[in-house]
């Protein structure tokens, strides 16, 4: 079969054309470890892109290492230029953006989240995005106050 009628050497270049990774619309509020996080992942995407230089580039190189490493190296470049590092204020008894928030539902289950910045959030580990529904529920709230959330009313009983 000729070459003419068959595929290989597409997905290589499909590859090398990946879209950018979206960014957010929200502010890119971020706690001081969101801060470092965006540094290490900039740290990294400038370290593979170098790697991905060296060998040789999109003109001999691997094309999806190079495309991906540029691709990255855009992202994590805005995410550290609109990075807006926010601190606690400690005369405040209300959640804040940073805090973390013990909750109980109407069911009985009782839940804690951290309120942190997009890149950060991962609700597997405790944390989610402040600009999540649950999080805007608790934001401004204090102990013992209840409010509507997704899911039913919530309150909260600890403010860390």
């Amino acid at each position: 079969m000729s070459v003419a009628f068959t595929k290989e050497g597409d997905s290589e270049a499909f590859a090398a054309d990946l879209p950018d990774r979206p960014i957010s619309t929200h502010p890119n509020l971020v706690t001081p470890e969101g801060l470092d996080q965006i540094e290490t992942e900039l740290a990294a995407a400038r370290a593979a892109y170098a790697s991905a230089q060296s060998a040789g580039g999109a003109a001999d190189g691997d094309r999806t290492a190079m495309a991906r490493a540029t691709r990255d190296l855009r992202y994590w470049s805005a995410r550290r230029a609109t990075a807006q590092l926010m601190t606690r204020d400690p005369a405040k008894t209300v959640v804040q953006f940073g805090d973390r928030v013990t909750f109980e539902r109407e069911d009985g289950r009782v839940q804690t989240f951290r309120i942190v910045g997009e890149d950060e959030a991962d609700p597997a580990k405790g944390s989610v995005s402040y600009v999540a529904p649950i999080a805007r529920a608790l934001l401004g709230k204090a102990v013992g106050d209840v409010s509507p959330a997704p899911g039913g009313e919530i309150e909260i009983t600890a403010i860390d």
